[in-house]
């Protein structure tokens, strides 16, 4: 697994782990389009999306050096996603492009309101990492490793997240992790030889109450970092975001005066705006607000990473 090696070239401060693929929008959508045969969406457009590069975006244009760890199709819209990343700065390793893989591409319906429903490629690179994929031991300018989403890999589950992060852990990084909703019903129980090594996990409420069967997000983020999370932070939307380790409980409020038109990849934008901060050395309170403050702004636009 020792595919790289740190160099003078290649000094990464973050290494972002997850997908890369490409989000076409269309908004308006609402269901009546299934019953049309055209629809007049104002806005169509496409955009670089996936959870891991949507995070690695952001942190390149706050101005961070990021390398990310995925796979992409040798293809027109690999070709599409490693142009993006060239001119982002985010570095990408050589054997991420693959030729047995289609590029995954997700069409993104938008509501009026700003929720959003996907059509995904099942036979795309969204679900394909590995973790022979992961280049490690991970590169010594990393201070910071973020696996971008628990549960979107089939073949990355808990034991193979116990080896990445454990490997981080062992050379000093710090771990973040955000995810996605549970698959297979998994519990937070499933999790806890992995979680034991997360030093800051990010879910959403739905996701986290999912995962641990409770009904409120403080008695999920009491039993998260019971199974092992040393800081819990739940991303909850309009209500902000709620944080629990061994010093806090508290509620950081959302902005105020937002107008929602599109919560694709707010998520994201959310947990690179809080490992940024983290990244600059402030506490754990000020990355959530600043983290709030990234989400904010990406719901404002139609597209995961198009506002900054």
């Amino acid at each position: 697994m020792d595919k790289y090696k740190d160099t003078s070239e290649s000094q990464p401060e973050i290494i972002v782990i997850g997908a890369a693929v490409i989000d076409t929008l269309v908004c308006p959508a609402e269901p009546d389009v299934f019953e049309a045969g055209s629809f007049p969406a104002e806005n169509i457009s496409m955009s670089p999306g996936g959870d891991a590069l949507n995070e690695a975006t952001v942190l390149a244009k706050l101005g961070k050096k990021v390398r990310l760890e995925t796979v992409i199709g040798d293809d027109e819209a690999g070709r599409y996603l490693l142009e993006h990343c060239a001119r982002c700065g985010i570095e990408v390793p050589e054997d991420a492009v693959r030729g047995e893989y289609v590029t995954g591409i997700n069409v993104v319906l938008v509501r009026k309101d700003g929720r959003r429903n996907f059509l995904t490629n099942a036979n795309g690179t969204l679900r394909k990492l590995l973790l022979s994929d992961i280049h490690m031991p991970f590169a010594d300018s990393a201070g910071i490793i973020s696996f971008a989403s628990i549960f979107v890999f089939p073949h990355i589950g808990a034991a193979e997240l116990k080896t990445i992060f454990s490997q981080a852990k062992s050379h000093g990084k710090t771990v973040c992790a955000d995810m996605t909703k549970r698959k297979n019903n998994e519990t937070a129980a499933d999790l806890r030889p992995a979680l034991q090594y997360v030093d800051y996990l990010l879910p959403n409420d739905e996701e986290a109450m999912l995962l641990t069967g409770k009904d409120t997000v403080e008695d999920a983020a009491a039993e998260l970092e019971k199974a092992g999370a040393l800081h819990v932070v739940i991303k909850a939307g309009a209500r902000g975001c709620y944080v629990k380790d061994d010093r806090y409980s508290r509620w950081i409020p959302a902005e105020q005066g937002v107008c929602c038109l599109d919560t694709t990849g707010a998520g994201d934008s959310f947990a690179a705006g809080f490992i940024y901060a983290l990244s600059e050395g402030k506490d754990i309170l000020s990355c959530a607000e600043y983290a709030n403050h990234c989400g904010a702004k990406a719901i404002q636009v139609i597209g995961a990473v198009k506002w900054l």
